[in-house]
């Protein structure tokens, strides 16, 4: 029961008894109403400020679990990315060099993720950075390991063919040179013989009588036979495939008829003086992906390593060229 409230009044000298309207009474109601809601929610602010409700533990440690989880994936893309990285190096560095393929660019490896931001949408959250970097590693590694094995693909290819090639490759000296006389002059900067100027000589000539047989050093198909007083004279170009042509130059006569199927050995035609030349010999080089290299490095089939090198020594002792 609601105690009776009193004031005095100076007039009467008595206590009157104080009574309230109903409006009065309903105005005090909702004063009362609304500050016990404004505290209770500043109470439950205060609360959630400092204290977590199980609710948000649980969440929280969710996340940490999470965020952890995150950074080991993190190290193991990075682990991953070390080991691909060394399939890389040995792709580039070990297969291709024993199949004689091209490295693949590194503009081609680590190519593609420039322009537009595919991660957009994983932006303006408190572990975004985390997120957006984990999944970068994985577009990465997916591309990478995708252009990989592609690559395997092709040295599996490679491969198959690699019978074939090995036949392909030049790898016999053009003539019969077995006590080694017949090297002239090597691949190097030479005095031409007729102009008297240093110029560099491509190839490797070899000195014989005329009409002495050539032939070819390796499987291939004739590209070219050329008639000519000029230059390199009478020659012959074989196409080996894989990048590899040779050049038989200065001939007397020819065996073989453009577009003709060539082994390794067959005659292809013969020693002669045609063109520039001081003297019956052959001019024979050879030519990578249209560039010219050492022939000296195409003798594995006829020479040992002793020959090698006394072949150097003799070759060097010439400072002039046959044509």
């Amino acid at each position: 029961m609601v105690k009776a409230k009193y004031r005095f009044n100076p007039e009467t000298l008595q206590y009157d008894r104080i009574e309230h309207s109903f409006k009065q009474k309903l105005i005090r109601f909702f004063v009362y109403f609304f500050a016990s809601i404004f505290l209770a929610v500043l109470y439950l602010g205060v609360l959630a400020y400092f204290f977590d409700s199980p609710k948000e533990k649980k969440l929280k440690r969710e996340l940490s679990e999470m965020r952890s989880q995150y950074e080991l994936l993190n190290k193991r893309l990075d682990q991953l990315s070390a080991v691909l990285q060394d399939l890389q190096q040995r792709d580039d560095n070990l297969y291709r060099t024993i199949f004689e393929a091209d490295p693949i660019p590194s503009t081609i490896r680590k190519g593609g993720f420039g322009g537009v931001n595919k991660y957009s949408e994983l932006e303006g959250y408190a572990n975004s950075d985390i997120i957006i970097n984990t999944a970068r590693k994985l577009d990465i590694l997916t591309r990478q390991a995708y252009i990989q094995s592609k690559s395997y693909d092709e040295l599996i290819k490679l491969a198959t063919n690699k019978e074939k090639m090995l036949k392909c490759i030049p790898a016999i000296q053009p003539i019969s040179n077995k006590d080694l006389r017949r090297v002239a002059s090597m691949w190097g900067w030479r005095i031409h013989p007729i102009y008297k100027i240093r110029k560099f000589h491509y190839g490797i000539d070899f000195t014989a009588p005329k009409g002495t047989p050539v032939y070819a050093t390796g499987d291939g198909v004739v590209k070219r036979i050329k008639r000519s007083r000029r230059g390199y004279g009478n020659e012959i170009i074989i196409d080996h495939g894989f990048g590899y042509e040779t050049v038989y130059a200065h001939l007397s006569g020819f065996n073989v008829k453009k577009g003709q199927k060539v082994k390794r050995g067959d005659i292809i035609g013969f020693v002669g003086n045609s063109g520039l030349s001081t003297g019956p010999h052959l001019h024979y080089g050879v030519m990578l992906h249209g560039k010219y290299v050492n022939p000296i490095n195409y003798f594995y089939n006829d020479l040992t390593a002793e020959e090698y090198e006394k072949m150097i020594e003799m070759a060097n002792n010439s400072g002039q060229s046959l044509d």
